[in-house]
């Protein structure tokens, strides 16, 4: 049986650079790694790698030499002023590391501007080989699972896919069944954590656990075999669980990675 790929997420360990992210996900036993072309915030600390061709190679030469294999790109924003051919750097780059999945966030208010735009967004991934998944998240236009199916169909070409994320799928409230009714070959790849405690009223709050306070799996409250028995069979893992307190004590990049694989292997052992 081939193994699941299993990949780091850049949000993990975004205090490292993308070659150093590699390295430690081949030392911790990863199969693959996500990198983020484009930062989340203006606040986070980036590295530049869509314009340093010498992180490029650096990156590249890593990957090579451990084997490990890049899964995704991220983060790429559907905004009202967004121009899509503007992407098509991010989509070159994420080609000639060997990515597959693109992840994609709902940022526009017009729902029918934004599915046309993602829309065009997968037509400009295909001959790259990269299907654009959109992310839902609970402060954005895509708050939850049913409002990305909406956008997704919509938008109707078949290598535009739904990224469920274990946090996002919990704060929105999302529900297993409208899951179960998605077509497996709108998701190729998810993401996973765990999350404590009941959802809170502020959002400011879940935005901050989103980005800085996530659980490991099976050391939160989340329903993770429901959810991991509702996605597609074998479906490639991305593992997105910053943990900032652990950040501040010294604990390593490495040693977050590994526990996260660690944990995300024991729950795997019970699915």
């Amino acid at each position: 049986m081939p193994q699941r790929p299993i990949s780091l997420a850049a949000l993990t360990v975004l205090e490292i650079s993308p070659p150093d992210m590699v390295e430690v996900a081949a030392r911790a036993g990863y199969t693959h790694v996500g990198l983020r072309t484009e930062p989340a915030t203006p606040e986070e600390y980036h590295y530049p790698l869509l314009r340093d061709t010498s992180l490029q190679r650096q990156t590249a030469e890593r990957l090579r030499d451990t084997g490990i294999k890049v899964l995704d790109i991220e983060i790429l924003r559907l905004k009202p002023s967004t121009q899509v051919a503007d992407f098509e750097a991010h989509l070159a780059l994420g080609a000639e590391f060997g990515a597959s999945e693109l992840l994609v966030a709902g940022n526009d208010p017009d729902l029918q501007r934004a599915s046309d735009n993602f829309a065009q967004l997968c037509d400009l991934a295909r001959p790259y080989g990269i299907r654009p998944h959109l992310e839902f998240m609970p402060w954005t236009d895509s708050p939850d699972l049913t409002s990305a199916i909406e956008l997704v169909e919509r938008a109707g070409p078949d290598n535009g896919c739904i990224l469920i994320d274990a946090f996002h799928f919990n704060r929105s409230g999302s529900r297993l069944e409208d899951l179960r009714q998605v077509a497996p070959q709108r998701m190729h790849y998810a993401q996973l954590c765990d999350v404590a405690g009941p959802r809170p009223d502020d959002m400011a709050e879940i935005l901050r656990q989103a980005r800085q306070e996530r659980r490991f799996p099976g050391e939160g409250d989340c329903d993770l075999l429901g959810l991991l028995r509702a996605l597609p069979k074998d479906i490639a893992l991305s593992l997105e669980i910053p943990t900032a307190r652990l950040l501040e004590q010294g604990v390593s990049a490495y040693e977050r990675a590994k526990m996260a694989l660690d944990r995300t292997r024991e729950v795997l052992g019970r699915v």
